[in-house]
């Protein structure tokens, strides 16, 4: 059994609101993945699940003892369940991955990797998803999304929707919370002066239920972000270098 750390090196956030028939197999991967990277904790944000992830999650958690749990009362979403696991998290460099299974953990070696040679300019690694194994109109709908997106906002990203992401928690703390904030992580890190790196990962089948969210569920609101993180990067001041500073 691996043991806990008060200061592990990584720490994985995991969203999840009714998974509960993927929760077993995803957390036996991350622990593959990460046992030899050396101390590391898993984050699982319980979104307002109403179909016993909690009670699956509690099960897992009292024989491993690098996984935590945070449990909202009521579901607020992908993005601000993301902000809670990352503000719970103890490590300095954080990664993130959809509670689905789609996202394989076994990259999240490699995104570390990538994130820590790209030295302190490096302000997170983004994953890029190659043989999709979502629905046809899902995949059209992404593709629409990104081509939109990449349009407007010339982020560099060629898929902001992919949940494997690798970054430094400061950095990401600092960044402007809305819901959806996920989706323009790329664009917003390049805006505070970062370097956004790019890894291809795999993606995999869904092992059980339906996806949470919905095309049409977030058009609307999904133009509207783009919108004000246009206006955002628009808005950027130069960030103050200090040179110095007295006592």
């Amino acid at each position: 059994m691996t043991e806990p750390s008060s200061h592990p090196l990584l720490s994985v956030v995991v969203p999840v609101r009714n998974e509960v028939g993927n929760i077993g197999p995803l957390v036996a991967d991350i622990e593959k993945a990460c046992a030899g990277s050396g101390a590391f904790e898993v984050v699982y944000v319980d979104d307002g699940s109403t179909d016993g992830t909690g009670a699956k999650l509690a099960e897992l958690a009292a024989a491993r003892p690098w996984l935590r749990i945070v449990t909202h009362a009521a579901s607020c979403g992908q993005s601000a369940a993301v902000r809670s696991g990352v503000r719970h998290a103890r490590a300095d460099i954080v990664a993130t991955l959809d509670g689905d299974g789609q996202n394989d953990p076994s990259f999240l070696p490699q995104m570390v990797e990538t994130l820590q040679k790209g030295g302190l300019r490096a302000g997170m690694v983004q994953g890029q998803r190659v043989g999709r194994k979502d629905t046809g109109f899902k995949r059209w709908q992404s593709k629409v999304a990104n081509g939109v997106r990449a349009r407007v906002l010339k982020d560099d990203t060629r898929d902001t929707g992919c949940g494997l992401k690798c970054f430094r928690r400061e950095a990401y703390l600092a960044l402007p919370y809305f819901d959806a904030l996920h989706r323009f992580m790329p664009a917003l890190m390049a805006r505070e002066g970062y370097d956004v790196l790019h890894v291809d990962v795999r993606d995999r089948p869904r092992l059980s239920g339906v996806s949470n969210y919905g095309f049409f569920d977030r058009l609307w609101v999904g133009i509207l972000d783009l919108a004000g993180v246009w206006w955002l990067i628009r808005r950027r001041r130069r960030v103050p270098q200090i040179v110095s500073e007295t006592p």
